[in-house]
C-alpha cells in the first residue's frame, strides 16, 4: 500500500519508489514488483469502477473534461467524468466521439453534463449541457483587452453580477421574472454587439469562401447559440457556474505526467487512470489513501460499501 501510495498518489516515478524504498528498509525492490503490485490493484479495483460509473449514471449533474497524455511516446487523452464525491478517469488513444462512445459514460447519461463547449460534448442532444463560466469569462477578458468591444464587457460583468446572486440565495436560483429580465439583458446586449463587430471580409483574388472569423466573432456566435447552457446555473440549483471540479481532477496527471515523464505501456496508463481515480473518490470521502488501498486489495471495500 505504501509503495503504490508512493508511485499513484505521491507522484513519484519508479526509480525514486525504489530508492525511497531502499532508504527505509535497506532492501531493493525491482521495477518489476511495483508494477505487478500496480496490475494488483488494477484488477481488484475493476468491480468498484463499474459501480462507481452505474452510480455516476444517477447524479443530476456530470463533469466532464480531457486533457492530452503522453503514452508510449504518443500523444493520448485522460476523459474525466465527475459528479458527487466520485472522480473517474479514463484513456484513449482518441479525444473526440470516439474515445466517448469507447467509454461509454455520456452515451447513457440523461442528465446535465458540464463542460467547455467542445463540439463533441454538444453532439450528445439526449442530455443537457451547461457551460464553463470560467471559460468564457477567460475569451470575454482577451476580447476586452485586445478589441475593447463593450458587448463584451458588459456580458462578463452580466455573468459575474449573476454569478454571485444566485451564490448568495439559499435555493441557488433565480425566480421566473429575475431569468427572464437575464435573459432580455443577455440578448439586447448581444444584439448591440452584433452591431458592433465589424463585417467579415469576402477572400481576395477571387477564392471562395470568407476569411477567417475572429476569436470575437466566434465567441459572440457561441453566446447567442448556446444561451440556455451559458445560463443554465441560474434555472437549475445542481449546476455550477463553472467547470472547476473536472479541471482540478485532471491537474494531478499532469503533475504526474511531468514529474514521471511517459507512461511506457497503455496496460500502465490505464491502471494510473483507475487507481487514481479510485484514491481520488476515496479522499472526497475522507479516507487515508493508505487505509483506502489495503482495503481495496483485501476486498474489505465490497465487504463495507456493498459495491
Amino acid at each position: 500500500a505504501f509503495v503504490l501510495n508512493l508511485l499513484i498518489a505521491q507522484m513519484l516515478s519508479l526509480k525514486r519508489v525504489q530508492q525511497t524504498i531502499h532508504t527505509l528498509i535497506g532492501l531493493a525492490i525491482s521495477q518489476a514488483t511495483v508494477l505487478k503490485y500496480v496490475l494488483q490493484l488494477h484488477l481488484a479495483l475493476e468491480r468498484w469502477e463499474t459501480a462507481a460509473i452505474e452510480r455516476l449514471l444517477t447524479a443530476p449533474v456530470m463533469h466532464v473534461d480531457e486533457t492530452s497524455l503522453r503514452v508510449d511516446k504518443k500523444n493520448q487523452w485522460i476523459h474525466v467524468c465527475s459528479a458527487g464525491e466520485i472522480t473517474l478517469k479514463f484513456v484513449h488513444e482518441k479525444r473526440g466521439l470516439e474515445a466517448i462512445g469507447a467509454i461509454g459514460v455520456i452515451p447513457r447519461y440523461d442528465g446535465v453534463i458540464v463542460h467547455d463547449c467542445w463540439a463533441s460534448y454538444l453532439a450528445y442532444d439526449h442530455c443537457g449541457h451547461g457551460l464553463c463560466g470560467a471559460h468564457l469569462l477567460r475569451e470575454l477578458t482577451f476580447v476586452v483587452e485586445a478589441n475593447g468591444y463593450a458587448w463584451a464587457k458588459n456580458i462578463k460583468r452580466l455573468l459575474q453580477q449573476t454569478c454571485q446572486k444566485v451564490a448568495q440565495r439559499k435555493r441557488k436560483t433565480l425566480s421566473a421574472r429575475e431569468y427572464e429580465n437575464l435573459q432580455k439583458r443577455y440578448r439586447n446586449i448581444l444584439t448591440r454587439g452584433q452591431r458592433e463587430l465589424p463585417p467579415i471580409p469576402a477572400r481576395q483574388n477571387g477564392k471562395r469562401g470568407r476569411v477567417a472569423k475572429s476569436d470575437a466573432h466566434n465567441l459572440w456566435e457561441r453566446l447567442k447559440a448556446h444561451e440556455s447552457a451559458v445560463l443554465l446555473f441560474a434555472t437549475d440549483p445542481h449546476v455550477p457556474f463553472t467547470n472547476n471540479r473536472a479541471e482540478r481532477d485532471l491537474r494531478m496527471s499532469k503533475v504526474k505526467q511531468k514529474v514521471s515523464g511517459c507512461f511506457r505501456n497503455p496496460q500502465f496508463a490505464a491502471a494510473y487512470c483507475r487507481i487514481s481515480s479510485y484514491l481520488q473518490t476515496m479522499a472526497n470521502r475522507g479516507y487515508n489513501p493508505l487505509v483506502a488501498i489495503q482495503m481495496a486489495l483485501s476486498g474489505q471495500l465490497y465487504a463495507e460499501t456493498g459495491e
